[in-house]
């Protein structure tokens, strides 16, 4: 009869998280931990040698449905590359609570330990890092994309307008500042995000910028403001 599968390592992960996010890495107690978790120091070291083990183990427990989504979002190659990109943004409106709380931690504990730094983003670049260069560069090659921008540029561009804002929403959240006065806008906070994004990197075609301007800019003689920001092939 096969011995039933224990759930005391989610329990520590679980745990694990809380204390994180609440007193840091450095200042979190295993014994506490194993406390919380309902279990003893030992299961801990039995499942993680060491506290960054648990750290990377904190992250991946959200990192893995993350990364499953995004090779979904940017994988199929018969749909037009900036619609992938757009994907990232309609999954990023859909971060959960326990992603956000890993998304702080990062962010927190990467301004701590150059080494944990060093190892998330080891794990990024052997995950969704790829993912995204590669549909921005075909992006690139299909004239979608800005050619003159770096493609670290581009992957910084697209990974910061998609996920940084959600953390900067939930703090203004918790605050009681609304990020955005609905009453003058349409579309959600992110949509808008994606907007920035559209407007940056994809070129625009002269022709085209011209028409949004109207009769009045024509006439002017005034060139469209991406072009006097020195962004698009003009």
């Amino acid at each position: 009869m096969p011995r039933p599968r224990s759930d005391i390592s989610e329990r520590i992960v679980d745990a694990a998280r809380a204390r994180f996010l609440h007193e840091g890495v450095d200042g979190a107690s295993l014994r506490c931990i194993a406390t919380d978790a309902g279990t003893s120091v030992g299961m801990v070291y039995y499942y993680f040698k060491t506290k960054d083990e648990l750290f990377l183990a904190v992250i991946e427990d959200v990192y893995a449905g993350l990364l499953k989504d995004l090779i979904v979002a940017l994988t199929p190659q018969d749909v037009a590359p900036e619609q992938r990109i757009a994907r990232i943004f309609d999954r990023a409106a859909r971060t959960s609570e326990r992603e956000l709380d890993v998304m702080c931690l990062i962010m927190r504990e990467a301004l701590v330990s150059s080494e944990r730094l060093s190892r998330v983003v080891q794990r990024f670049e052997r995950g969704h890092v790829p993912l995204v260069l590669g549909t921005l560069s075909q992006g690139v090659q299909a004239k979608r994309f800005d050619s003159s921008l770096h493609p670290a540029v581009l992957v910084a561009s697209t990974i910061s307008l998609a996920m940084f804002p959600h953390v900067i929403h939930r703090a203004l959240a918790h605050a009681k500042l609304p990020l955005v006065d609905q009453r003058h806008s349409r579309g959600s906070p992110f949509d808008r995000f994606y907007a920035i994004l559209h407007k940056d990197i994809i070129p625009q075609r002269p022709q085209r910028a011209a028409a949004r301007l109207g009769s009045t800019g024509a006439a002017s003689g005034r060139r469209p403001i991406l072009a006097r920001r020195g962004i698009g092939p003009w």
